[in-house]
């Protein structure tokens, strides 16, 4: 995967999540073949198209977190392949090596650096916790009605 620095060069692809999503399915010979082909050339993955294709992935095909992050690393680790926010997408994809969603996981990982993350979901914020993310908080606590 090369490194992104802005911007799509001349004759790089950005690819929607339909491409991207032939791809690691093979569920229809010619929309694959024609995926397999876009891949062959030099292409641009933007974080929301990673996000997207986690979610149909995981609620139309019924991919576990496991076999999602393995397949987006098969994917980046393509020499034609250029990511955005690179080191944010391996960092999230490490964490769900962890037991984090890869969704709640890219959230994080796009903070900016020091920034608390902040979240009603209780079991979201013990998910991080666990993984070792610092500064995520349960927002309200210690806050009544009326303050």
């Amino acid at each position: 995967m090369r490194r992104w620095r802005g911007g799509c060069g001349s004759g790089m692809k950005a690819v929607d999540t339909n491409i991207l999503v032939r791809l690691l399915t093979a569920d229809d010979a010619r929309q694959s073949a024609a995926a397999q082909a876009v891949f062959r050339e030099r292409v641009w993955i933007a974080k929301t198209v990673l996000l997207e294709t986690a979610w149909v992935l995981g609620k139309v095909y019924d991919f576990d977190e496991g076999t999602i992050s393995h397949a987006f690393r098969q994917v980046l680790s393509l020499s034609a392949v250029t990511m955005e926010d690179e080191d944010g997408v391996m960092a999230a994809l490490g964490l769900v090596d962890k037991g984090m969603e890869f969704a709640d996981a890219l959230h994080f990982c796009s903070r900016p650096s020091g920034a608390a993350f902040v979240s009603f979901d209780r079991k979201l914020i013990r998910r991080a916790r666990r993984a070792g993310i610092a500064g995520a908080e349960i927002a309200g606590e210690g806050v009544t009605a009326g303050e």
